[in-house]
């Protein structure tokens, strides 16, 4: 009995340490089991890519003006359900010559999610993208980050990558200053800034990126796509 105990023990200690396991490699930002992922780029020039998740929103009408005043380019990763709600901000942004990416159509975690499931979240917000005017590669970012087996299987069958983030000041600070000291104090060529402004209501997060444009602005960066960001890469 009491070596069945003991087999019993390990044999549970076994299956949470592998759960522990997977469950971290699901919110790696720079690693997957397979297929291509940037996080950010190695390069010299002093280039970075401002990264909007979720939306589009009404807030559209208040990030395009900021862009345009510090002569940006932004990436863009919209849900599917969002555009549906919000189609001509979505043209708004395609039309300001931004770059839009696929973040699924239901914001669901993708991870133990069927085959069936993550075809249709993707490829039913690849066509309301379509719809939108947008005529450029769609790329990816799973919501939350979170990616295991088939997600990212799925992607590299069709030749696309996951694209993650090296900064996120959203998950540390709550105010703009503090996001803004944040990504100041680590910013590098070829970063990846992950921001989450749609559904902001108390202007903090206009503020946030207002003042990230300006000071690295005036640091000598210039804000690109993901897309012209990775064409630098060697």
């Amino acid at each position: 009995m009491k070596k069945k105990l003991i087999f019993f023990g390990i044999g549970f200690l076994l299956i949470a340490l592998l759960f522990a396991g997977t469950f971290k490699v699901t919110k790696l930002r720079t690693f997957q089991l397979f297929g291509g992922l940037t996080y950010q780029v190695e390069t010299e020039n002093k280039v970075l890519a401002l990264t909007f998740d979720d939306g589009p929103t009404k807030n559209v009408d208040q990030i395009l003006p900021l862009l345009d005043k510090y002569e940006a380019k932004a990436t863009f990763f919209l849900i599917g359900k969002d555009i549906e709600k919000y189609p001509e901000e979505a043209k708004k942004l395609v039309e300001a010559g931004h770059q839009i990416g696929n973040h699924t159509y239901s914001h669901k975690r993708m991870v133990l999610k069927s085959p069936a499931f993550i075809k249709e979240e993707i490829e039913k917000t690849d066509e309301l993208i379509r719809k939108s005017g947008y005529k450029s590669e769609i790329d990816f970012r799973p919501p939350y980050g979170k990616k295991f087996a088939g997600l990212p299987y799925y992607l590299n069958k069709h030749n696309r990558e996951t694209i993650m983030w090296s900064l996120e000041p959203d998950k540390y600070y709550t105010s703009a200053d503090e996001k803004v000291k944040y990504v100041v104090e680590n910013i590098k060529p070829g970063s990846i800034i992950l921001l989450h402004p749609m559904y902001d209501q108390t202007g903090g997060a206009m503020q946030a990126i207002e003042d990230i444009l300006r000071e690295l602005t005036n640091e000598g960066y210039k804000f690109v796509t993901v897309d012209e960001l990775q064409e630098l890469s060697p």
